[in-house]
């Protein structure tokens, strides 16, 4: 990070543990798409890091489902702004009935609620696969960035 006074030596860089906990425990997430015009478009969405990808639901008639229809490239931030963790990456469409039925009983296990799985098939399920991820320690903001690229 040329000018921020950031070290360049790997010491004090985050374990990808550091991110994927984050991930994790993110209670929303800030999703950014690309309107067809190229204006963006940035809603939080719930959702939950599977340990791979970070999946969420959605109207399939929302702004955010047009767009990542048209272009599925996003970005995807957890809800820490101190300690954030930016997920850049590709969006599918995911219809796969197993897969819309684990992130049910994840996502009414982390939310408390008692979905049925008819809701999600209902709307639209992503997955998104980083492309690459961010993330940083405000406190040690010299120290801690850190770029993965899974």
């Amino acid at each position: 990070m040329p000018g921020y006074g950031v070290e360049d030596a790997a010491a004090g860089l985050l374990p990808w543990s550091w991110a994927t906990e984050r991930l994790t425990r993110s209670h929303d997430y800030w999703l950014a798409t690309v309107r067809p015009d190229g204006r963006p478009h940035v809603m939080p969405v719930w959702g939950a890091w599977d340990g791979e990808h970070v999946r969420f639901s959605t109207a399939p008639g929302s702004r955010k489902a047009r767009n990542l229809t048209a272009d599925p490239r996003c970005t995807l931030t957890t809800d820490v702004p101190q300690e954030p963790v930016v997920v850049e990456g590709v969006a599918e469409l995911v219809t796969d009935r197993s897969e819309v039925e684990a992130f049910t009983v994840v996502s009414n296990a982390k939310y408390g609620t008692d979905y049925a799985i008819d809701f999600y098939l209902e709307n639209a399920l992503f997955r998104v696969r980083p492309t690459s991820v961010f993330g940083l320690v405000e406190a040690e903001f010299t120290g801690s960035p850190t770029i993965w690229e899974p």
